[in-house]
């Protein structure tokens, strides 16, 4: 069974950054899309950030895009995400999750498109 942990969450001030690390364990994780939501209190999951198993394609949230980067390292099994410029409403929960397909696909953005997901890193931002 696949397991998704991520690491990096934290309190931070606006303006400041965070990397966010989403460990797999397994030896299939090249090949599949790989991606990040978050979940605010109140709010539902969302979308934030893919990346397709080679890292050719990457798709952001129009709300981080320009902010945010994800990457991926295949040699570790780990994706990332490096989040800059933070605003008090990036707080949440974020998470890592598998994309439910193998191989070369397009990207996914949404929550139903993912079967394997990690418990989450609070991410706070405070003004």
């Amino acid at each position: 069974q696949v397991q998704l942990v991520e690491s990096g969450g934290g309190l931070v001030q606006a303006g400041g950054s965070l990397r966010l690390s989403c460990a797999a364990s397994g030896r299939t994780f090249r090949e599949y899309c790989m991606a990040w939501f978050r979940q605010a209190p109140g709010k539902e999951r969302e979308f934030v950030a893919a990346i397709t198993r080679t890292g050719s394609d990457k798709r952001y949230a129009d709300s981080v895009k320009g902010r945010f980067f994800i990457s991926r390292d295949n040699a570790e099994n780990t994706v990332y995400l490096q989040m800059n410029s933070l605003k008090p409403e990036d707080t949440a929960v974020y998470y890592c999750a598998r994309d439910r397909r193998m191989g070369p696909i397009a990207i996914d953005t949404s929550m139903t498109g993912y079967d394997v997901w990690g418990q989450g890193t609070q991410v706070t931002v405070s003004s």
